[in-house]
């Protein structure tokens, strides 16, 4: 397991469309997940214990989220053929665990994460009405296991967008384990 940090944030890039498939074969486009006060997108995978130890917590915000407005997605985008652990029938059973409210897509062409520049699951890219970035940090202090009485960073984040259009000028990369990217032939 290679861990990987987040580069800084690039201000006002624009999310890059994409349809993508979930564990259970349902197609989504992002424009259609785009939320009217924001949009959260994640690039996270099931077998990482960087997000296995925060997924209780990106449930929670991703829920609390979408109640203000704010779209979610997540996005897989490791080689499954490599890394079984995150095959579509695992992600359906880690969504179920975790009580994602949000869907939970496969990029198995890995196009979309390339597209992104994610490095690292979890990835988190934070963007406003207009689709511009303005968040590339870290959920919380939290790495691999809970920091007691951790500030709430993606969340508060995605709110500040959600009302400002902005997000914070100080931000602190997410960590986590390197994409899987497939060998190429």
């Amino acid at each position: 397991m290679a861990t990987m940090a987040t580069p800084i944030c690039a201000f006002g890039w624009k999310a890059k469309e994409f349809t993508l498939k979930d564990g259970w074969g349902n197609s989504f486009r992002l424009h259609d997940l785009r939320g009217p006060s924001g949009t959260l997108v994640m690039f996270i995978c099931n077998h990482c214990p960087y997000v296995q130890a925060i997924a209780p917590r990106i449930a929670r915000d991703a829920l609390e989220l979408q109640k203000r407005g704010i779209g979610v997605v997540a996005v897989m985008p490791n080689d499954y053929r490599r890394y079984p652990e995150d095959s579509p029938e695992h992600m359906r059973a880690f969504a179920t665990e975790q009580g994602f409210s949000f869907p939970y897509l496969v990029d198995e062409t890995q196009a979309v994460a390339r597209a992104y520049g994610a490095v690292c699951t979890p990835d988190f890219f934070g963007f406003n009405r207009e689709m511009e970035l303005h968040y590339r940090g870290r959920l919380d202090a939290s790495r691999m296991a809970p920091v007691a009485d951790a500030r709430r960073e993606l969340f508060e984040a995605m709110m500040q967008i959600a009302e400002t259009g902005h997000g914070p000028a100080e931000q602190t990369a997410s960590m986590g384990c390197s994409i899987k990217w497939r060998e190429e032939a």
